[in-house]
């Protein structure tokens, strides 16, 4: 708590200043203290133990690492921040009070685990004098899609999630339909656990009237990874492209410019999801991939809409491998197992009748587990891929029985089921 209170006191103070007619240098001065405080705020935190590991494998030292307990949502109350301080030193924010900054800030539906707001869609929405009373319609639809926020999260990410910790944690090899099995069930548990709890909290936040900005819409359904950026994590995306990609000069000043500008997106969006070497390499990945995807525009190839979404989802697939791993280690394990490196061994009835094709290992995996996993990874592609998303349902909302039904069932079997729920996956970053 006094941590970020220092921080609230620090940027508004900052902001009320750049808001005042100053010199241009001292407006410049001011913006570039509150944007290294907030970095320094952050990577102390959250970097310091990287770092210095880091150091200590490349020079053999020993230096004792600081063991930071990293505090709650700092990640993304430093992003907000900053982004007030710029549009503040470009003439974009007006003066506002303390209290209402504050609520910016540390609005609890969002605070932990995102959106990353921006100023201009929350603070008018904090000062209508008619968001003060209660709306029936908005605490209809709020209760609604936190129903199926929290199923999502209780009924489906943590039941991928056994199978994926299990498989990068727990197993020492995988075979080539364990380590598929073991990848899709964590790219699962991903997409459930994050989109279950942007439901959740817009779904919170409308029962005060708060309208959140969407930050997940359908990503599995992408034919390019530049697509896959538009519907996964839009807020920071949003973030990222206004300010760090445009600044740097986005697409203005040459193809090779540009294609660095975008790799430095990325790398900057690896490093802020986690202080890990896994975490950077899955940024360069995305990096690399939108070079790609950009120079394929460039040259005005086209692709068929099934191998388009199957080659995005795959790369995806294999990223998230790395972003889950704990170790480069682990990584390799599962990796190894895609590949058919580690066997490509079959369930007992299976190998039975494929005896030519098992060898190299044994399956180990319980086949009633196997085929629960395979099933419900099966349904997972139907839902994520056919169905409508939670925000177009929530905007096709009535309340009529059907939808009270849902929010029932959805609700009854979530709280009988919460000694179970592990948290939130986007809590540890």
């Amino acid at each position: 708590m006094p941590l970020i209170l220092a921080s609230m006191a620090m940027n508004f103070l900052i902001g009320r200043a750049l808001v005042s007619d100053r010199k241009p240098a001292i407006r410049k001065a001011l913006v570039t203290l509150g944007i290294i405080g907030n970095i320094a705020l952050l990577g102390y935190f959250k970097y310091s133990d990287f770092f210095i590991g880091t150091v200590n494998t490349l020079l053999d030292a020993n230096w004792a690492l600081l063991e930071l307990t990293l505090p709650l949502a700092i990640s993304f109350f430093t992003f907000q921040q900053i982004a007030f301080l710029v549009d503040a030193y470009r003439g974009e924010t007006k003066n506002y009070r303390l209290l209402d900054y504050a609520l910016f800030v540390t609005f609890f539906p969002q605070l932990i685990a995102g959106p990353i707001v921006h100023h201009k869609e929350m603070m008018p929405q904090f000062e209508d004098v008619q968001n003060r009373w209660i709306n029936p319609k908005h605490m209809a639809m709020g209760i609604f899609i936190f129903s199926i926020g929290l199923f999502k999260k209780v009924a489906i990410a943590d039941t991928f999630a056994q199978t994926a910790t299990n498989g990068f944690d727990v197993r020492e090899s995988l075979t080539f339909l364990e380590a598929w099995l073991v990848s899709y069930s964590y790219t699962f548990q991903l997409y459930f656990d994050f989109s279950g709890y942007a439901d959740m909290a817009i779904g919170l936040a409308l029962l005060f009237n708060i309208s959140l900005p969407v930050n997940f819409l359908s990503p599995y359904k992408s034919l390019s990874i530049q697509e896959f950026w538009r519907r996964w994590h839009m807020t920071l995306g949003r973030f990222l492209t206004h300010y760090l990609y445009i600044p740097l000069g986005g697409n203005r000043r040459g193809k090779v410019r540009t294609y660095v500008n975008l790799f430095i997106v990325f790398f900057v969006s690896g490093i802020w999801h986690g202080a890990g070497w896994t975490f950077v390499l899955w940024g360069v990945l995305h990096g690399v991939a939108m070079m790609i995807n950009r120079l394929w525009q460039q040259l005005g190839f086209k692709m068929n809409k099934v191998l388009a979404w199957f080659i995005t989802f795959q790369f995806v697939n294999f990223a998230w491998v790395f972003f889950r791993a704990e170790s480069f280690e682990d990584a390799l394990k599962v990796l190894k197992g895609m590949a058919g490196f580690s066997g490509f061994a079959l369930p007992e009835w299976a190998a039975e009748q494929m005896a030519w094709f098992t060898f190299a290992a044994e399956f180990q995996m319980a086949e009633a587990d196997f085929y629960w996993g395979l099933g419900l990874t099966a349904a997972a592609f139907i839902v994520v891929l056919t169905w409508r998303n939670s925000i177009e349902r929530m905007e096709a909302f009535k309340p009529n029985f059907y939808h009270v039904l849902i929010c029932a069932a959805a609700l009854i079997y979530s709280i009988l089921s919460l000694s179970e729920v592990s948290e939130f996956l986007y809590f540890n970053f």
